[in-house]
């Protein structure tokens, strides 16, 4: 008999926007100009009653691209998707073999990438989440292209010791993502998980996240994106950020000896010939994308 279902973890919350994220990656497999590929997306979709209903497919939108939500801004999860896949496949090239995904969420990356067959991949994330995910994964007959290890525990627990009682080398080289992650978490707890990262990786490792640099999120309550997502799913993203000061993560890893750039999507979707652009009043404007490399030569940290 089958286990039963469940979508504890996905059925609401910041568990929901997992769903929402993975109906953008469906719609961009099938676009015709597809930035990044996941098979899986739509399964996700579909199971989960809390998105009945929701599109897959650009074909499915009434008002197709110029739909803010899944028009703009799925594009951007797809360009999101498209340029961390990057990240992690040019880290691999340079040796790295572990790749650590903070709130993996619905993430498929150990599926879909052509990753070395000695690679690692710690997804973490609360219990309820992989739970869905590894059901839908069952039953899509996946086989991972690599060994995968799940680590189901909260990021506001002990999840440090979660990830090495796992196996996760700190001596060995990372490649970490905090894809969509940390603008949903309290400040103090951003700049716990950026020190941690530091804690735990050897020279060689890699980061990438994302970070929002708005002073004032509510200026941009009424944006079309979020003005969308609120009316087409329910999802009122405002209310799930937290409205802390953010701390500058990006400048905590440079004083210790990390090089990091900082990038704007519009400057991939400029590089990739696709994705959104700037436009008035853009819920997009203060998104900033940090890639932070740690070098194998200690560098002299800023006094």
């Amino acid at each position: 008999m089958n286990a039963p279902f469940t979508t504890y973890g996905v059925d609401g919350g910041v568990g929901l926007t997992a769903l929402l994220v993975a109906a953008a990656r469906a719609i961009e497999t099938h676009r015709h100009d597809s930035l990044a590929q996941d098979e899986y997306a739509e399964d996700f979709v579909r199971a989960a009653p809390a998105c009945a209903g929701w599109p897959v497919r650009i074909e499915q939108v009434p008002d197709g691209e110029h739909n803010p939500l899944w028009g703009r801004f799925a594009r951007y999860f797809g360009l999101r998707t498209r340029v961390l896949d990057d990240f992690v496949l040019r880290s691999a090239g340079t040796g790295v073999r572990q790749v650590v995904l903070l709130g993996a969420g619905l993430d498929t990356r150990a599926f879909r990438l052509d990753l070395p067959s000695d690679c690692v991949v710690h997804e973490i994330d609360r219990a309820g989440v992989l739970a869905f995910k590894e059901q839908i994964l069952t039953e899509a007959a996946a086989v991972p292209r690599v060994k995968r290890v799940l680590v189901p525990v909260d990021l506001r627990a002990d999840w440090v010791t979660a990830l090495t009682s796992a196996g996760f080398d700190p001596s060995a080289p990372s490649v970490w993502l905090a894809e969509g992650l940390l603008f949903y978490l309290p400040a103090p707890a951003e700049t716990y998980l950026i020190d941690t990262v530091h804690r735990l990786t050897t020279r060689g490792s890699a980061l990438a996240f994302e970070a929002k640099l708005e002073n004032d999120l509510l200026a941009y309550r009424d944006s079309a994106i979020y003005t969308a997502t609120r009316e087409q799913i329910g999802i009122d993203l405002l209310d799930l950020f937290h409205r802390d000061p953010r701390p500058d993560s990006a400048g905590a890893l440079a004083a210790r000896g990390w090089s990091t750039s900082t990038h704007t999507p519009f400057d991939f979707t400029r590089l990739l010939g696709r994705g959104p652009l700037p436009e008035r009043n853009d819920a997009l404007e203060g998104n900033r994308w940090v890639f932070a490399h740690k070098p194998h030569k200690p560098h002299e940290p800023r006094p």
